[in-house]
C-alpha cells in the first residue's frame, strides 16, 4: 500500500467454509484521518458481475428464460456478429465475437477527469443506439473468441428487469442481498450515508490522492454493487456452499457449478503454461498451488476490488481498495496462499515479482560518467535516464518470461539489442549496448 500510495484496503477470508480473518488497513478517508475495518463499504466494480449472472441463472431455475435463448427475444439489439444470432449464454460468458466497445472505460476516464470523450450514455435504450453500428466491429461468431463486454453485461441487467418486472436493483436486493443478510450493500448514493463509506480516490502518476466518485445511475449491472468484504463473505459461503447459505437455498447447484465452469478460453496463457477459462460472471485458473482458483477483478478506477474462490478447500477471500494501485488480485493470491498454509512465494506472479525487484536501482557506468536507473513497471522492467533536457525510458523485455533468467533485449526500430543482468556476490553488472554498469545501490 506504501509503494503503490493507497489510501486504504480491507481483506477477509472465509476458511473450511467459515469466516476466520477480517480487518481494514489504511483510511477511508484521508481528510478526517477515519480508518478502514472490514465493514467499510467500496465499489467492487466487475466482481458486480457475478451478482448479473446468478440473477439470470435464478430466473432459468424458474423458467422464466433460458441461457440459450437469442437475445433478440428480449432487447431489439438487432446485432449479428457474422451473421449469426446473439444468445444470453455469449453475453454471460463474454463469446458474442464483438471486442470491448469501452463506453464504462470512457464514462468512468471522464468522471475521473482522465479525458476529455464524453458520451452521453444513461440507460440501455442509449447504450443500444451507442452499438448499433458494432456489428462491423465483430471480430468472430458467437461462442467462438472471448472478447470481455461490458455492454453485454448491461444487456443482461435489463433482460433481468424485463423477465422479473422488478429494477435490476430490487431483484438483486430481494433475491441476492437480503437472502444473504448483506444489509449494508447498495447500488446508489444511499451508501454515502453509511459511517464506513470509503472515499474514493484518484491515485496519480506523482502518488497524489484526489478524492473521486462513483458513476451511479441506472446502468449499474456491470459493476455497480458497494459492499464490505464482512457483506461479501456471506457471498462466498453461498458459492462455496453450492447455493445454499445458513439453510437458505439462494440458488440451484448446477447453476454455482455453470458460473464456475470453464466455458470458453481466454486469451491469456500464464507462465506456468495453464490456460485461464471463462464461465458466467467469474473465471476460472486451473494450477494455482496446485487447485482450482475461481476469481474475478473489479475497478472503477477510483476503487478496486478481487473475489477468488478455492472450491475444493471450501476456501476464498474478498478484498477491496479505495483507489487503484498494487493490484487487488495478487494480495488476495497471497492471503490464500497464506491460509492454505503454502508458501506465497511460489505462485508466480510474486516468484517474478521478486526476481526484477532485486534487480532494480541506480547504474552507473566507470568513474560515474554515466548514470541511469532500473525501476519495476508492473511485470516489466524500465531502463530510465533523466536529466535536465533529457528523458529516456525504456523497456527491457525478458528472454524467458516468468523465469529467473537474467537476459533481457530492447528494440529499437531495426535491431534488437541484447541487456544482462550479471550478479557477482555483493556486485550486480548491467551489459547494455556499449556500457557496462555496476549498481551503485538497491531501490525497489
Amino acid at each position: 500500500m506504501a509503494d503503490s500510495k493507497l489510501p486504504g484496503l480491507s481483506l477477509a477470508v472465509v476458511l473450511d467454509g467459515d469466516p476466520v480473518y477480517s480487518r481494514g488497513f489504511g483510511f477511508r478517508d484521508l481528510a478526517s484521518g477515519a480508518s478502514t475495518s472490514a465493514d467499510t463499504l467500496y465499489c467492487i466494480g466487475s466482481v458486480t458481475k457475478s451478482f448479473t449472472a446468478l440473477s439470470i441463472l435464478q430466473l432459468q431455475e424458474q423458467y422464466k428464460l433460458n441461457i440459450e435463448d437469442p437475445v433478440d427475444d428480449f432487447i431489439p439489439l438487432n446485432i449479428k456478429p457474422k451473421g449469426e444470432e446473439i444468445k444470453v449464454k455469449h453475453l454471460l460468458n463474454h463469446s458474442s465475437g464483438i471486442p470491448a466497445l469501452a463506453y464504462a472505460e470512457a464514462a468512468q476516464s471522464h468522471i475521473t477527469h482522465e479525458t476529455d470523450v464524453w458520451m452521453p450514455i444513461s440507460n440501455t435504450r442509449d447504450l443500444i443506439t451507442f452499438m448499433k453500428d458494432s456489428e462491423s466491429w465483430a471480430d468472430a461468431k458467437p461462442g467462438e473468441k472471448w472478447f470481455y463486454l461490458n455492454e453485454g453485461y448491461i444487456i443482461l441487467g435489463s433482460i433481468i428487469e424485463i423477465v422479473s418486472k422488478q429494477k435490476y436493483t430490487d431483484y438483486v436486493i430481494n433475491n441476492i442481498l437480503k437472502p444473504l443478510n448483506m444489509n449494508r450493500s447498495y447500488f446508489t448514493k444511499e451508501a454515502e450515508k453509511d459511517p464506513e463509506f470509503a472515499t474514493p480516490y484518484t491515485i496519480t502518476s506523482n502518488g497524489e490522492r484526489i478524492p473521486g466518485s462513483y458513476t451511479y445511475g441506472e446502468m449499474l449491472s456491470d459493476g455497480g454493487l458497494i459492499s464490505s468484504v464482512n457483506d461479501m463473505t456471506r457471498y462466498i459461503q453461498m458459492l462455496l456452499n453450492e447455493g445454499k447459505y445458513k439453510g437458505k437455498k439462494i440458488a440451484e447447484s448446477e447453476s454455482i457449478h455453470k458460473m464456475m465452469k470453464s466455458d470458453i478460453i481466454m486469451p491469456d496463457i500464464l507462465y506456468d503454461g495453464n490456460k485461464v477459462f471463462y464461465g458466467c460472471g467469474l473465471n476460472v485458473r486451473p494450477g494455482f498451488l496446485g487447485r482450482r482458483l475461481v476469481q474475478h477483478s473489479g475497478s472503477v478506477y477510483v476503487s478496486t476490488a478481487y473475489l477468488g474462490l478455492i472450491p475444493e478447500e471450501v476456501t476464498g477471500v474478498m478484498v477491496m481498495a479505495n483507489g487503484s494501485g498494487y493490484p487487488t488480485n495478487l494480495i488476495g493470491e497471497y492471503a490464500l496462499g497464506t491460509f492454505l498454509n503454502e508458501d506465497p512465494l511460489n505462485i508466480p506472479s510474486f516468484k517474478t515479482e521478486n526476481f526484477l525487484d532485486s534487480l532494480t536501482g541506480k547504474y552507473e557506468a566507470y568513474m560515474g560518467t554515466m548514470k541511469f536507473n532500473v525501476v519495476r513497471k508492473g511485470g516489466l522492467l524500465n531502463i530510465e535516464i533523466k536529466d535536465t533536457h533529457y528523458d529516456y525510458s525504456v523497456p527491457l523485455l525478458q528472454d524467458s518470461p516468468g523465469t529467473t533468467s537474467k537476459k533481457f533485449f530492447v528494440y529499437t526500430m531495426d535491431r534488437k539489442i541484447p541487456v544482462d543482468f550479471v550478479q557477482e556476490e555483493d556486485k550486480t553488472w548491467l551489459i547494455y549496448e556499449r556500457f557496462k554498469m555496476q549498481r551503485t545501490n538497491f531501490s525497489k
